[in-house]
């Protein structure tokens, strides 16, 4: 966020924490996106701060809530009522604070941490609606045809973007592999490495899909440590994620700092998987 919405978020959630009983005197930045991240002292509870809309934020505090009890997530604080606050122009939610080393997980405890998440998501009393991956798909291809809205995309990546998910998405279809509830976007900046062990965070983004979509979030030797996996699907799921998050640099409305530069990078990675065919 910019300064000036960075500070409006902090005003925001000290507000909103402070009228629902909790003692703020200070707001420590987490992370600063698209969306903000605060941990909130001396009462030590974690508020998310964005301009996205109020159903979608009640949304994933739902959809954390139900999950918890069977997965490895961070869950929302219940010392407040789970539901979303418009304030001031923006959607405050909280979470209960977990602890966080910072360090990025070994590949083998990444892949369990994944491995325990799908499971729980396959439990029977879960009956989440979400959309399939597809969905992502449609919405980037939408933004690539529209040139008022990624006016500064080259043609030639364009056309590649739009080609790579395509045969990516063919790919995954024809294999048929089972699909079940997904995080959507297990990255490392949505794993938290606490001393209860790995916690997913950021739900925005769950959708249904085949496992290889979440692991192909991961660094790439965790799926050597992931039973089960189809090469060739996983191969067109990292082609999917790396077409996903190239194009969403590309919008005009995009955030994320150095994103003209982060595109190019990773394009580049994306370049390298087309001309690389799936190993194993």
């Amino acid at each position: 966020m910019q300064a000036s919405q960075r500070d409006r978020a902090v005003a925001a959630a000290t507000e909103v924490a402070t009228s629902l009983g909790l003692v703020v005197h200070d707001a420590v930045v987490l992370h600063d996106s698209n969306a903000l991240t605060l941990r909130l002292l001396p009462c030590d509870v974690v508020a998310r701060v964005s301009e996205r809309g109020v159903e979608q934020a009640q949304r994933e505090l739902d959809l954390a809530a139900t999950v918890a009890p069977v997965a490895p997530v961070a869950a929302p604080d219940p010392r407040v009522p789970s539901r979303a606050h418009v304030r001031g122009g923006v959607v405050v939610t909280f979470w209960a604070h977990e602890e966080n080393s910072g360090e990025l997980p070994a590949p083998a405890d990444y892949a369990r941490g994944l491995l325990l998440l799908h499971r729980g998501m396959r439990s029977p009393d879960l009956t989440l609606d979400a959309p399939r991956f597809t969905g992502r798909v449609d919405a980037a291809r939408t933004l690539l045809l529209d040139r008022t809205r990624t006016p500064d995309a080259p043609d030639d990546v364009r056309g590649t973007l739009l080609d790579a998910l395509a045969g990516a998405v063919a790919t995954i279809d024809r294999a048929g592999r089972p699909e079940q509830l997904l995080h959507g976007e297990p990255h490392p900046g949505n794993v938290l490495s606490t001393p209860a062990g790995l916690r997913f965070v950021d739900w925005e983004t769950c959708c249904r899909g085949p496992v290889e979509l979440d692991v192909a979030h991961a660094p790439d030797e965790v799926a050597q440590h992931y039973p089960g996996l189809d090469p060739a699907v996983l191969h067109a799921c990292r082609i999917v994620v790396h077409a996903l998050i190239v194009t969403w640099r590309w919008d005009r409305d995009d955030r994320l700092p150095d994103r003209e530069r982060l595109a190019r990078v990773w394009f580049a990675e994306l370049q390298a998987l087309l001309d690389d065919p799936p190993h194993g």
